[in-house]
């Protein structure tokens, strides 16, 4: 089963959050705040923060300047996951993802059946990889965004979890990319 391995060191991650909204200011983040309370608290790094409207050219361009930027590891996104006209985040994600990691959203699906019941099928939360970046869409509440922290986040941004976690594969995200 899957524990910390206290005799490996830490290792901080570099993390953007994007709050995507139309109506949010910083002030009222909640969201965005949340993940920025867990993950100073775990030990990692807030690269950037941003909050932008609805719009998915807007949200793909800031993904993949983040993507671009040595100094992000990890991009959250919280908001626009639903099933709503507006809701477009899962789409800019997947403008940019080179690789989806599939089974977030399903871990994702199965932590939140354990709260809210059959509500989580309204859910589009997905993960995925682009240019040695990994990029995380959650649901704007609260509640979905402390989830997936605490469910999966926390320990897979953590290089001492074991079995696996996805800081030990850092390193290896973009190697198709170097001259053999």
């Amino acid at each position: 089963m899957s524990r910390i391995d206290e005799s490996r060191e830490f290792i901080p991650v570099r993390i953007a959050i994007l709050t995507v909204s139309d109506t949010r200011g910083l002030d009222q983040d909640r969201s965005g705040q949340t993940l920025v309370d867990r993950l100073e608290k775990a030990g990692h790094l807030l690269a950037d923060r941003k909050i932008l409207r609805d719009e998915r050219a807007e949200i793909s361009a800031q993904l993949r300047a983040w993507c671009e930027d040595p100094g992000v590891d990890v991009v959250i996104s919280t908001g626009g996951t639903g099933l709503t006209g507006r809701d477009v985040t899962v789409e800019a994600h997947r403008d940019v993802y080179e690789k989806e990691i599939d089974a977030f959203g399903t871990v994702f699906t199965l932590i939140s059946m354990e709260k809210i019941g059959t509500s989580a099928v309204q859910s589009r939360a997905t993960g995925g990889v682009a240019n040695g970046t990994y990029l995380f869409a959650l649901p704007g509440s609260t509640g979905a965004c402390k989830d997936a922290w605490d469910g999966i986040l926390e320990k897979q941004l953590d290089y001492r979890h074991m079995p696996c976690n996805f800081v030990e594969i850092f390193p290896r995200l973009d190697e198709h990319k170097r001259r053999k």
